[in-house]
């Protein structure tokens, strides 16, 4: 499907609330050294309940060795500097959305090493610094798997759901 790539990440709760939407929508969660916190951190756990056992998450020591054992996948990434719509490429299974640091973003070298249409923004209002790097994530691959008409997920009505 798709993978969600966190660089450096910093905050165990966003860590904990990605590893939880990587477990209810089967995307592959990777986390990229160092991190700003330990794995068995019990605000980690406590956000990603219990599901950490559902999901798939891969640890790496650095970006390249990630996007190698990826296959090197058409990369995204997500920037409060960046001009270029989340919404508007076309996104196709295989693809990877990388996340900066929590409290710096993604450094410049990285940026600059991407296409600008493959440098995404997610719109806020002209005051606004960042969106929660946990919200940021849901946002860019729910738009993506909508995309793939939601392939692999179960109909509204059997999940007994009442929207």
């Amino acid at each position: 499907m798709f993978s969600i790539i966190l660089f450096e990440p910093e905050i165990p709760p966003n860590t904990g609330n990605i590893i939880r939407l990587a477990a209810n929508t089967g995307m592959a969660l990777h986390l990229v050294e160092p991190f700003g916190f330990d794995l068995d951190a019990p605000r980690l756990r406590r956000a990603g309940l219990d599901y950490s056992e559902f999901a798939s998450i891969v640890t790496h020591k650095s970006l390249a060795r990630c996007l190698q054992a990826l296959g090197d996948p058409r990369l995204f990434a997500l920037s409060t500097k960046a001009t270029t719509s989340y919404a508007e490429p076309g996104y196709r299974r295989g693809d990877a959305f990388l996340f900066g640091p929590e409290t710096r973003g993604l450094p410049a070298s990285i940026l600059d090493s991407l296409p600008q249409k493959q440098r995404l923004r997610i719109p806020m209002r002209k005051q606004s610094r960042s969106l929660n790097l946990s919200n940021a994530a849901a946002i860019m691959f729910y738009e993506a798997w909508r995309q793939l008409s939601f392939g692999g997920s179960a109909r509204l009505s059997d999940t007994g759901a009442n929207i």
